[in-house]
């Protein structure tokens, strides 16, 4: 890819970063573009494949996709994964297969990354904290745009670096590789978005019997060819259905409880004056 593009896709990877403020916090950047998903879409902008960039993009997502971030803590950086798995996977002419397999070595190198910065930018509240006390509003402005700085060389220099540099080494690579590892590659790649969603729904699930749920919606949708969009609404009248029935009637039970202990407080309270 030309160096244009990979300081681009950078510069993206620094935005959708996590302790980015510029769009809006992490709403906007680690929760918006720093998503596998967007961020297939707009390296396929990029790099002139939408297609095979969202493709690549919702394998990824797939991967992650029960992945939480508590608190800051960061079980995997999906946002250096998507920036430098999907476009080596594009550059080298590889599938969405390929992407997912690239993004599993660097989302555990983000993390290294990711602590490491967290490390050096530790100074700054500190930094700030003395400005702060002595009335310096400058020092403060100063401290967090040096935190900011750490963060901006960490994240755009080594995704720019790497998809500039390492497209050749990726193409290079793939090219070599014999068929029959490019199959075990491929179905590792079918495997592991599966251990995304069974992470999901290990979160989601509150009975076992629920899973029939999921494996009724998955036979629906091949049986009958229906579009995902479709499958929502049917997923949203069981899901309507099943509340109505479970909870009708449960509403007034507390506070029909409540007024019972209440008047027997009182009706005790009564019989013990009359005494």
């Amino acid at each position: 890819m030309a160096l244009w593009q990979a300081a681009l896709i950078g510069l993206f990877a620094y935005l959708g970063r996590n302790q980015v403020p510029w769009l809006c916090g992490t709403t906007g950047g680690w929760y918006g573009i720093g998503r596998p998903l967007v961020a297939g879409l707009i390296c396929g902008i990029i790099l002139g494949d939408v297609t095979g960039g969202v493709l690549c993009g919702v394998a990824v997502q797939a991967l992650f996709i029960g992945q939480i971030t508590p608190g800051g803590a960061v079980p995997s950086d999906l946002n250096l994964a998507a920036f430098i798995g999907i476009p080596l996977a594009l550059a080298a002419g590889g599938n969405s297969d390929m992407a997912v397999t690239l993004a599993i070595p660097l989302g555990a190198l983000g993390v290294a990354l990711h602590n490491l910065t967290m490390t050096f930018n530790a100074i700054w509240p500190h930094r700030a904290d003395r400005c702060a006390e002595a009335g310096d509003a400058r020092g403060i402005r100063i401290a967090n745009i040096n935190g900011q700085i750490i963060e901006f060389v960490e994240r755009f220099f080594i995704v720019a670096a790497t998809c500039y540099l390492g497209a050749p080494f990726a193409e290079g690579l793939f090219a070599a590789l014999p068929p029959v590892v490019l199959s075990w590659l491929a179905v590792g790649g079918k495997m592991l978005p599966a251990l995304g969603f069974a992470i999901l729904l290990n979160q989601i699930i509150q009975e076992k019997w629920m899973v029939f749920l999921f494996i009724f919606g998955w036979v629906i949708a091949s049986s009958f060819g229906i579009t995902t969009t479709s499958l929502v609404f049917v997923a949203i009248a069981f899901a309507l259905i099943y509340v109505m029935a479970r909870y009708s009637g449960k509403g007034a039970g507390p506070a029909v409880a409540a007024a019972t202990a209440a008047s027997a407080i009182e009706d005790e309270e009564g019989n013990y004056e009359e005494r």
